[in-house]
């Protein structure tokens, strides 16, 4: 009975009662605990990994974007290089002169009213012109030698005078 006695003391005293409910709570939570780290273990391993495939993907897609960007620059100045090879082609320099002439003209049909029609007369003039020098070889030579003999035929004229006056 002494052996019973113990045991009886034991489990009736409020201290050793209160430790032993203290030492059963503390052992609960501890595995509650046990039990959350390993859940929470497992999610941030599940994380690491979306993690590094995130940054897998976006890798790769840097990558793309960097070999896109130097494709696009190789075109840029492959495209710059092609305007100034057709830049000095025959004929572009003409043309790039007459797209000036052609902006020149727009803004003084803006800025000077007076302009339009006579730019219009003498316009319609050089047309007819060209167009009978266009009839045949001709006239287009009557054409050029006209516009030389005119400035020809004053000097000549000039020179006439001039004769006649010192009394050649």
């Amino acid at each position: 009975m002494e052996d019973t006695s113990w045991i009886a003391n034991i489990l009736t005293n409020p201290f050793l009662r209160g430790l032993t409910i203290g030492l059963v709570v503390a052992a609960i939570l501890w595995v509650r605990g046990l039990l959350k780290a390993r859940e929470l273990n497992s999610h941030l391993k599940k994380l690491r990994e979306h993690l590094h495939t995130k940054l897998e993907i976006d890798s790769a897609e840097n990558e793309r974007r960097k070999n896109d960007l130097e494709k696009i620059k190789q075109e840029r100045d492959n495209l710059r290089n092609m305007v100034q090879v057709l830049n000095q082609k025959p004929g572009r320099p003409e043309l790039r002169q007459v797209q000036v002439y052609q902006k020149a003209i727009e803004i003084m049909f803006e800025k000077s009213p007076g302009f339009a029609p006579a730019w219009q007369i003498t316009v319609k003039e050089a047309e007819e012109e060209l167009k009978r020098a266009e009839r045949g070889i001709i006239p287009f030579f009557k054409r050029m030698t006209t516009s030389s003999s005119n400035g020809s035929e004053k000097t000549s004229k000039k020179t006439l005078e001039l004769e006649q006056s010192t009394g050649r």
